[in-house]
């Protein structure tokens, strides 16, 4: 017997619930079915979203031939076979198939430039699902040749008509007397993700016998699958709270604290890169010039578990976080960049000193271009006093070094140097 989740799965548009912005009277995808011309694109958005079930169901309703890939277990191999198919298909059928990957953020450059080919082409319409932000994870000769769609999470609305359209229309559950007290632990169970909320219905269900009334409230649906409810929801607020709680650690400087949030997230389930990447973030925004090679650090931390995977990068990730927590700590980069974009956007355009300017013409050196700017490596202690910022603002002091690490140095060389102009 197929899941719960698979059984309601919806064959139009007109049975799915939530993504009214894709799936409304006037939306793209509605457009799509009425017009008969399907582009390639892709669905980014979190897990139980409906992402898988958008392409089966413009497959089903159009008419076309599809065919559909996971990226976690196809390869090249898999990918150029199925297009052969695809274009076979299309030999005796001139509509063009649909191919659809799951999860293409898993697919690596390789893979995803054997896409390339066949849809530029016109042998199949992409259409491709990531949970992970396409900017970052498919390659750009490909992310052009598809328009991008987000998903949302399903708000509680969508959730409470998902539990009642199954027990109102599944062939089993229609067979059972519900009693609905609360559907509080089931949308928290849930997350947003309907293939979780509908697997948590049914496992609360089968714990009933077919003569008994299922109950569902609180306490009922906690003690059937509290094991499931698990303490790290990767779509939902603890996913950004755990996260939170491990950087503020870090710029706490309390490796303990740090090391313990990451285990959640890894215990939990979560996405090494994302981890990563807030990793690269802190590095510089709460570590910065106090330490630099803490940069160095969490990239290198960054490419290796991209080499290696998990499990063992969870001993990479736990290197990285104890060093970033370990470190001395300065916000110095930070803050300079939010001081100098809003004076930019205080200030506007302002004109570049003419001895900073390039002067690769006749005209542009007649122009003053380039005149009397002073290289650097020419005077002693490589450093010549001059002017580099426009005259409107000359004298704004953005950077401001803290008193640890590295920047005590930094502090002292530019007291030397700049101390009447910017009072180092």
């Amino acid at each position: 017997m197929q899941p719960l989740a698979e059984r309601l799965r919806p064959k139009s548009l007109e049975e799915f619930v939530g993504q009214e912005h894709l799936t409304g009277k006037d939306a793209v995808l509605n457009k799509m079915i009425s017009t008969e011309r399907v582009h390639s694109f892709i669905l980014w958005g979190p897990p139980g979203v409906g992402k898988t079930t958008i392409a089966s169901i413009l497959a089903n309703q159009l008419k076309i031939p599809y065919y559909a890939l996971s990226a976690i277990n196809s390869g090249v191999k898999d990918v150029r076979e199925t297009i052969q198919k695809a274009e076979k298909s299309r030999f005796f059928d001139q509509t063009k198939a649909i191919l659809f990957i799951d999860e293409i953020h898993r697919f690596s450059k390789s893979q995803q430039d054997s896409l390339l080919n066949a849809v530029e082409k016109g042998i199949v319409t992409l259409i491709g699902a990531t949970t992970e932000n396409p900017s970052f994870e498919v390659i750009p000769a490909l992310l052009s040749r598809c328009q991008v769609y987000v998903l949302n999470s399903l708000e509680n609305t969508h959730l409470i008509e998902l539990i009642d359209t199954a027990i109102k229309r599944d062939v089993i559950l229609q067979k059972k007397e519900f009693r609905i007290e609360s559907y509080d632990a089931l949308l928290k169970y849930s997350g947003g993700d309907a293939r979780k909320l509908l697997n948590g219905l049914e496992i609360v269900s089968n714990q009933f016998e077919s003569s008994e009334t299922v109950v569902i409230n609180d306490n009922s649906v906690l003690k059937i699958i509290q094991q499931n409810i698990v303490m790290y929801d990767k779509t939902g607020d603890m996913h950004y709270d755990i996260v939170s709680a491990m950087i503020k650690a870090i710029r706490g400087s309390d490796p303990n604290a740090a090391v313990y949030y990451l285990a959640r997230m890894v215990e939990g389930g979560e996405d090494p890169k994302f981890i990563c990447r807030r990793l690269v973030i802190s590095a510089s925004e709460d570590i910065g010039l106090a330490n630099p090679n803490a940069l160095l650090i969490a990239n290198a931390c960054f490419q290796a578990i991209q080499n290696i995977g998990m499990p063992e990068g969870r001993i990479i990730m736990s290197q990285a976080v104890i060093y970033l927590a370990c470190s001395p700590k300065s916000n110095s980069a930070y803050m300079a960049i939010n001081k100098a974009q809003q004076l930019v956007k205080d200030t506007g355009n302002l004109s570049i000193p003419l001895s900073l300017r390039n002067a690769p013409t006749k005209l542009m050196k007649d122009l003053n271009y380039g005149k009397d700017y002073q290289y650097a490596h020419n005077h002693e202690d490589n450093f010549a006093h001059m002017e580099f910022l426009p005259e409107q603002i000359t004298n704004t002091q953005l950077y401001e070094p803290k008193g640890s690490g590295s920047e005590i140095k930094f502090r002292e060389r530019l007291k030397r140097l700049w101390k009447e102009k910017y009072g180092y």
